[in-house]
């Protein structure tokens, strides 16, 4: 089994966890959740899942590659005839290891200006609760994996190594909350926490590039990167991204990036734009600005209001898409490439479209009643095996008609954004 199909099978505890948190929020009153926030970390979470379909296999190749031809030892490995005690020990040396590089690609994709475009998307989220631990960049996997190869060069086992990371992966979600505080010591010393972890994604001056640690917090400790969790912590990033939409959060970094890198007078300052810290400039595009001190409440968030009819039928096309893209992640394998890739399409659509209703873009309507015309027919053909095919095309033309139906009306209130990013909607 490959390590997405792990993330597949986490899904139903991973909602069961987010709702439990909902549950304890909606109790205790903490407004930890807000609905816009909520759905674009997960619809970021889904699309990180549909892109890795097509990054996995050059992953894979290049792990494996390195493993069969360059690999100076052979480690023992899950299906070998070693003794169990080194099996474990091969366990415990991999684990160790997946953790130190995990940690210098996590560091360096925060002080390397290129590879923090792969990366910010995980932190632009302005609050902190569980769903933020399934905000991922659709293309992280793209560069993180190179970190690991020195462990194909040392010969850990490709399945060995699927195993531990994905226990790695599995273990940073659980950190990404409020509701719990301080753990016992010697843990807090030795691994990630939700405290450490919470300093890792504030805006504070003292809390910006720490705790980059995974599953441990002692690289941190060792390189100089340790910050105890003390004031109230800022949740987001330095230049706020004010956007709803997945396809815009993933890329306008890097957009703005490169349009400042063109204005660079030699190629030493474009270089030094691209590798050295997010935000360096040099003096003539006006250096490096100093880090502002915020607080809780001096920091404004981003948000938009939107009426109750159309927060339900985001909703609503949510789960709806989310139904449709964990069974696309389970049997992904068995389709052909056109299949695999038009409905991927279409889910990046949906979650596109559904972005741009959460800004009440007037585009976005458009090109949803297209998505909900589009999706419909694909539906009843890759279903029609599974179901009665009369049955489906009517249950699903229907539900396409009640979508359509429920989304029209709203076509004179949706607005355009202004000022800070905030909306006024026509009325």
């Amino acid at each position: 089994m490959d390590k997405a199909s792990y993330i597949v099978l986490a899904i139903p505890v991973f909602f069961l966890l987010i709702g439990i948190e909902l549950l304890f929020d909606r109790l205790k009153k903490t407004n930890y959740y807000r609905f816009n926030d909520a759905i674009t970390n997960l619809s970021l979470g889904v699309g990180s899942q549909v892109f890795g379909i097509f990054l996995k296999l050059v992953i894979s190749l290049g792990y494996l590659y390195i493993y069969k031809h360059y690999r100076i030892t052979d480690m023992p490995g899950m299906e070998t005839d070693h003794a169990t005690l080194a099996v474990v020990l091969t366990f415990v040396a991999l684990f160790i290891g997946v953790d130190f590089f995990y940690y210098w690609f996590h560091r360096l994709a925060h002080e390397i200006s290129v590879l923090w475009g792969s990366h910010v998307v995980h932190h632009q989220s302005e609050e902190y609760n569980l769903t933020v631990a399934l905000r991922q960049a659709w293309l992280q996997g793209a560069f993180s994996w190179v970190f690991y190869l020195p462990l194909a060069f040392l010969g850990f086992d490709p399945i060995m190594f699927v195993v531990v990371s994905q226990f790695q992966t599995l273990y940073q979600f659980w950190i990404h909350t409020k509701a719990i505080n301080k753990l016992p010591h010697w843990f807090e010393y030795v691994f990630n926490t939700p405290s450490h972890h919470r300093v890792h994604h504030g805006v504070n001056p003292k809390y910006i590039d720490r705790n980059h640690g995974g599953t441990l917090i002692i690289f941190d400790r060792m390189f100089g990167t340790f910050q105890e969790e003390e004031e109230e912590v800022v949740y987001g990033i330095t230049s706020q991204t004010k956007s709803w939409n997945p396809l815009w959060v993933n890329f306008n970094y890097w957009g703005d990036l490169f349009k400042e890198v063109a204005k660079a007078s030699n190629v030493s300052d474009a270089l030094k734009m691209l590798v050295f810290k997010p935000g360096w400039r040099p003096d003539y595009l006006g250096g490096v600005q100093p880090f502002k001190e915020v607080t809780p409440q001096s920091f404004h968030k981003y948000d938009t209001a939107i009426t109750p009819g159309l927060a339900y039928y985001i909703f609503f096309q949510f789960v709806l898409m989310l139904a449709g893209a964990t069974g696309y992640l389970i049997a992904a394998g068995g389709l052909d490439w056109p299949a695999r890739i038009g409905v991927a399409l279409l889910i990046i659509l949906a979650l596109v479209t559904l972005g741009g209703l959460l800004e009440q873009r007037r585009w976005a309507l458009f090109m949803e009643v297209l998505r909900l015309l589009a999706t419909a027919p694909v539906a009843i053909i890759l279903l029609q095996s599974i179901a009665n095919p009369i049955a489906l095309a009517i249950v699903v033309t229907a539900i396409t008609l009640f979508s359509i139906a429920w989304l029209v009306p709203y076509h004179n209130k949706l607005g355009t954004a202004i000022g800070d990013g905030h909306i006024v909607a026509n009325v």
